[in-house]
C-alpha cells in the first residue's frame, strides 16, 4: 500500500483506472470509496495530470463534459491542495476567491427564499418572494465576469505552460453555469404574480440547478484550478493577468489594494500609462489629466458599449447614484432593479434601431431635483457605439435668479478663511 501511496506513477496509473470506471458507469460513491481506501488522498495535481494525460489520448471533450460533475463527487473530500498558499490582496486569486465568497452569500440568500417559498400554500401569492429572487439571481449574471477574466486570461497562461485539458473542460462547465443562470433569470422575469405553487416548480425545476452549477464551479476552482495555476504561473504572468483583468471588470467584489510583483515596481509607471498621452482629434491630455477632467464636471457620466455592458463611469466628489468597479464589465440590465428593466431596454433598443437618440427623466430625490439623461452615441457613419448616461442635481440652477457678473466664488478654501 504505502509503495501505491509514495510512487507517483503507480498512484496516477490507479487514479486514472478510477476515473476510466466511473467513465464505465461506476459509481461515484463507490469509486470514492476504493480510492480513498488505496490512496487516502489525491494531490490535485495528480487530478490534473490525468484529465490531461486523458485528453492527449484522445477522450472525447463532450464525454468529459457530461462525467466532469460525477468525477467531482468522487474527489470530494479526498483531494489535497498540496502546501498551504499564502493569500496577498489584490492578487487575482485573492480577487477570484472573493468574488466566490460573495457568489456563496447570494446562493446562501436565495437558498433561504426557496425555503420561504416551500412553506407556503400552494394557492397564496409568491410574488414578492420570487421578486427578491430575481434580484439574487440578477446579482448571480455577475459571474460572468469572473468566468471571462478565468477563460480569457488565467487559461491563456495555463495554455502556454501545456495544461489544455483541464481548461477545457472547465469553460464547457462555465458555458453551462451560464445557460442555466440566463434560462432561470428568463423564468423569473415571467413569474413576478405566481403563486407560491408555481413558485416551487419554478425553484424545482430551473433555478435549484443553475445554483448548484454555479456552486460546483466554485469547487472546481478553489480545489484544482487555482493551486494549479499558482503552482504554475511565474509573477510576470500573474502581473499580466492582473493587469488585463480591469478591462473586463469583477464580480460582486472590487480589490481595493493594487497587487504589484517586487521584481516589477520599476516599470509600473510607464506600463499604466501614466507617462503616455491620450490623443483626441482636438488635443491630447495625459491620463491623469484627462481622469481629473471627466471627475471634475458637475455631472455623473456612465457609458454603455454597443452589446449593453457597462464600460466607464465617472467619479466626482459628490455622486448622485453610487458606483463601483464591479459594474464595469456587467450587462447594464443587471444593474437596474428588475422592475426597471423593460424601460432601459426600451431606450436601448429605440437608440440601436435608430428611432430615438435621447431620453430624457427628472426626479425629486432627497430634496434634490435629479436631472438624468441618456444619449445615443454614434459613429461618423451614423453606427450606434453605445449610449452615455449623464446624471446631474439641477437644484442650485433652478433656484438662481437674476445675473452674477462679477466674480464672487461660492466657497471659501480652508486656507482662505485662515
Amino acid at each position: 500500500m504505502s509503495e501505491i501511496i509514495n510512487n507517483r506513477q503507480q498512484r496516477l496509473l490507479l487514479l486514472k483506472s478510477m476515473i476510466l470506471k466511473i467513465n464505465s458507469g461506476e459509481t461515484p460513491e463507490k469509486v470514492k470509496q476504493e480510492i480513498s481506501a488505496l490512496l487516502k488522498e489525491v494531490p490535485y495535481e495528480d487530478v490534473v495530470a490525468v484529465e490531461q494525460e486523458l485528453f492527449e489520448e484522445g477522450a472525447n471533450r463532450d464525454n468529459m463534459l457530461e462525467l466532469c460533475d460525477l468525477h467531482s463527487d468522487a474527489l470530494k473530500g479526498i483531494m489535497s491542495q498540496g502546501i498551504s498558499r499564502k493569500e496577498i490582496p489584490g492578487h487575482p486569486v485573492h480577487t477570484f476567491k472573493r468574488e466566490n465568497q460573495a457568489l456563496r452569500r447570494e446562493i446562501s440568500f436565495a437558498r433561504k427564499i426557496f425555503a420561504e417559498v416551500g412553506q407556503m400554500d400552494d394557492e397564496s401569492p409568491a410574488g414578492e418572494l420570487l421578486l427578491r429572487l430575481h434580484s439574487h439571481f440578477n446579482a448571480l449574471m455577475d459571474v460572468e465576469k469572473h468566468y471571462q477574466r478565468k477563460e480569457n486570461l488565467l487559461f491563456s497562461f495555463l495554455e502556454k505552460y501545456g495544461i489544455t485539458g483541464p481548461s477545457s473542460v472547465m469553460w464547457g462547465k462555465d458555458d453551462e453555469a451560464r445557460a442555466l443562470l440566463k434560462d432561470a433569470i428568463a423564468v423569473l422575469k415571467e413569474s413576478h404574480n405566481a403563486s407560491a405553487g408555481e413558485g416551487k416548480a419554478i425553484i424545482e425545476i430551473s433555478l435549484q440547478a443553475a445554483l448548484k452549477a454555479t456552486e460546483e464551479m466554485i469547487y472546481k476552482e478553489e480545489e484544482i484550478l487555482f493551486p494549479m495555476a499558482m503552482d504554475t504561473l511565474k509573477e510576470e504572468d500573474w502581473f499580466e493577468v492582473a493587469r488585463q483583468s480591469d478591462e473586463i471588470g469583477y464580480c460582486l467584489f472590487v480589490p481595493t489594494e493594487e497587487w504589484k510583483p517586487e521584481a516589477m515596481e520599476s516599470e509600473l509607471e510607464d506600463l499604466n500609462g501614466i507617462k503616455g498621452k491620450v490623443s483626441l482629434p482636438t488635443g491630447s491630455f495625459t491620463l491623469k489629466e484627462l481622469t481629473a477632467v471627466l471627475n471634475t464636471f458637475p455631472f455623473d457620466v456612465t457609458f454603455v458599449d454597443k452589446n449593453d455592458y457597462v464600460r466607464y463611469f465617472s467619479f466626482g466628489k459628490e455622486r448622485i447614484f453610487q458606483r463601483n468597479k464591479a459594474i464595469l464589465g456587467r450587462k447594464v440590465q443587471f444593474c437596474h432593479p428588475p422592475s426597471s428593466v423593460a424601460v432601459v431596454e426600451k431606450i436601448l433598443d429605440d437608440f440601436k434601431q435608430g428611432r430615438q437618440e435621447k431620453a430624457e427623466f427628472w426626479i425629486n430625490m432627497r430634496g434634490k431635483f435629479i436631472f438624468i439623461s441618456y444619449y445615443a452615441l454614434r459613429g461618423e457613419n451614423g453606427e450606434y457605439l453605445g449610449t452615455v448616461e449623464v446624471t446631474q442635481d439641477l437644484t442650485r440652477l433652478r433656484a438662481l435668479e437674476g445675473e452674477r457678473r462679477i466674480l464672487s466664488y461660492d466657497e471659501q478654501k480652508e486656507t482662505e478663511k485662515k
